[in-house]
């Protein structure tokens, strides 16, 4: 398993591609703009692409879909479907309608990366479609846990109290694990259950 980043669109999403070596296989992990420079990125790893996982609806994390989709018309994008709003143009504006091939995925879910294993959780918060999807030792975080921090909630769809049971999940979680937020610096699951305010706080039920 290898993983590469770059940070994309005027608020440096954080793009990952989850490449599985063995099999010459790729996904990559919210795509929010520039998508020539993400599908570049992609061919510079020698992989096919096979997948785009979503880990919420917001545009920031969606708006280099569609390009990659006319890119790669056969590769299916993943999106929890709470995060979808087809009657709700106000919703629309923060979570844009996507087309094509585009699939639900939810808690429990398990998908194939060639010989990798991604996990799906939920963990509503942010946005009442968040997820998490683990990899091995790696934690694609999107925007619920930040390096010292987490995700807003006074968008559509946030909500505190699920944010803190989201946070507490992950706090649970065994191993000192990779944090691949959506936003800013990564990090390490022990790290933030040592240093960040907000998981300390889940972990302690104090909010």
């Amino acid at each position: 398993m290898e993983i590469k980043a770059l940070q994309v669109g005027a608020l440096g999403t954080n793009c990952y591609l989850l490449c599985d070596e063995a099999t010459k296989v790729c996904a990559v992990v919210d795509p929010g703009a520039d998508a020539n420079r993400v599908a570049a990125a992609v061919a510079q790893t020698g992989c096919t692409p096979c997948a785009i996982f979503l880990t919420h609806g917001h545009d920031d994390h969606t708006g280099g879909v569609a390009d990659l989709q006319a890119l790669w018309p056969e590769v299916p994008t993943y999106l929890n479907h709470r995060d979808i709003y087809p009657d709700d143009p106000r919703a629309q504006q923060l979570f844009p309608l996507l087309s094509g091939d585009i699939r639900d995925y939810d808690e429990g879910d398990s998908l194939s990366v060639g010989s990798l294993t991604v996990s799906v959780m939920a963990t509503p918060g942010h946005s009442e479609g968040s997820v998490t999807l683990r990899c091995g030792d790696a934690l694609f975080c999107g925007d619920t846990l930040f390096a010292g921090s987490c995700g807003r909630t006074d968008f559509q769809g946030g909500d505190m109290e699920k944010m803190m049971a989201s946070l507490k999940r992950l706090s649970a979680l065994e191993g000192d694990l990779q944090v691949l937020p959506g936003h800013m610096d990564f990090s390490s699951l022990d790290r933030e259950r040592r240093v960040n305010p907000y998981l300390l706080h889940a972990m302690r039920g104090t909010i």
